[in-house]
């Protein structure tokens, strides 16, 4: 946008100020301020932040209200400095907060030069433009880095999750009811359906599916570090409640056919053992693993959503095909788990409503960045305003080749 366009700011018309307006994304107010209220360059200059709060605007959303003022302040030295300089001087792009992140203020920050006795205003970490610049990458305004060393810490979390993860399992293992004392609950589903023997393999099955389909995903997609952060970051609060939940209270066992009893490891490292042997297994009776007790809630149903979730929200819209696979594996995934009388109903509802929840609620949060406006957000969820602090909007889908073109491809493609 060129500078001299800031220098006549004062007799900008209504319709030049709704051009600023829809540039800026406030195209939800360009009717209140410019049609209704026929507002102009002049009255844009003059416009505060108790105008926006007051009739007749009255202005709700506390989160427009600041980045609109954010971008009228901006305007406004723009226009102040160009009118004392009378040159043209590097433009400002919209800071998304003021927030500070890892010691940095997001907003970015401005160097003042002066050559040849011009000012110029330069916004460091905050260019409106695509590519990279100080190693972040910036793509129409909106900041997306990569931050490989908090992936890599994502992933670490996920890892020790599943660890303790496996080592609860063992300890519920030990404490299982015995089923003569306490037989299986009513439960609407299990009682009304009869069993299948390999139900459960088939429910193992659609997660395998559906986890290629994600490795998939990621692989191709353009932002992949953040979308695994994301998964290593949410998979690991899950299994991390999970832990809590199947070991405060212990289910009985849901079906006769399963063998289960208390079952004593001995010492801690016999436990450690068979945590391992837990952990490096999946979790899955395909690797051979079976355990008892884990009942509450079902960590096979928190895999089939998860993934499903991610394959549907890092997907083009248009991509029917694949959020209808998606989708059907997750739900026959489910029938599955249900079918096998591997857990009761009540496991399975409560883990697709945990899951899906969680899903929403991080996505809001990270699209709209609301944790910023929020000091209560940033309390309750530490975990999220630290891997997501540095991630400004809505993350495109948008692939590309995952690795370097060979040197002989270079030669002959360029």
């Amino acid at each position: 946008m060129p500078g001299s366009r800031y220098v006549n700011v004062e007799g900008w018309s209504s319709k030049q100020v709704a051009s600023w307006l829809r540039e800026q994304g406030f195209r939800e107010y360009v009717d209140l301020l410019c049609s209704k209220h026929r507002l102009d360059g002049a009255s844009l200059l003059c416009l505060s932040e108790a105008d926006l709060r007051s009739p007749p605007l009255e202005i709700k959303v506390l989160g427009d209200i600041k980045r609109l003022m954010l971008a009228l302040r901006r305007l406004q030295r723009q226009h102040a400095a160009l009118t004392h300089s009378g040159s043209e001087v590097s433009t400002l792009s919209p800071m998304h907060t003021g927030a500070v992140c890892n010691g940095f203020a997001e907003g970015g920050r401005r160097d003042y030069q002066h050559s040849n006795g011009v000012r110029s205003i330069t916004t460091v970490g905050d260019e409106h433009s695509t590519g990279y610049s100080n190693g972040k990458r910036k793509q129409n305004g909106v900041r997306l880095d990569p931050e490989y060393w908090k992936t890599a810490l994502s992933t670490l979390y996920a890892m020790l999750v599943c660890g303790v993860t496996s080592f609860v399992m063992v300890l519920v293992h030990e404490r299982v009811p015995d089923m003569r004392t306490y037989p299986p609950l009513p439960d609407i589903f299990l009682d009304s359906v009869p069993r299948i023997p390999w139900a459960f393999a088939m429910a193992e099955a659609c997660g395998v599916v559906l986890g290629f389909l994600l490795l998939l995903v990621l692989l191709m997609h353009k932002h992949r570090s953040i979308l695994f952060r994301r998964l290593c970051s949410l998979m690991g609060t899950v299994f991390l409640l999970r832990c809590v939940t199947m070991f405060v209270t212990s289910l009985s066992v849901p079906g006769h056919h399963l063998q289960c009893s208390g079952k004593v490891y001995g010492d801690t490292w016999a436990k450690v053992q068979r945590a391992l042997d837990i952990w490096t297994g999946f979790g899955m009776s395909l690797t051979g693993v079976h355990t008892c007790g884990d009942y509450m809630f079902s960590g096979h149903t928190v895999v089939l959503t998860m993934l499903n979730f991610f394959v549907t929200e890092y997907t083009p819209h248009n991509w029917n095909f694949i959020h209808t696979m998606s989708w059907v594996l997750n739900l026959f995934g489910i029938f599955f788990i249900l079918a096998a009388h591997e857990h009761y109903s009540i496991d399975v509802f409560i883990a697709f409503y945990i899951t899906t929840r969680l899903f929403l609620y991080y996505h809001t949060l990270a699209n709209t960045q609301a944790y910023h406006h929020s000091r209560r957000a940033r309390i309750w969820f530490p975990l999220f305003s630290f891997f997501e602090c540095n991630v400004t909007g809505t993350v495109p889908n948008e692939y590309c080749w995952p690795f370097s073109k060979p040197a002989f491809m270079k030669i002959f493609i360029g």
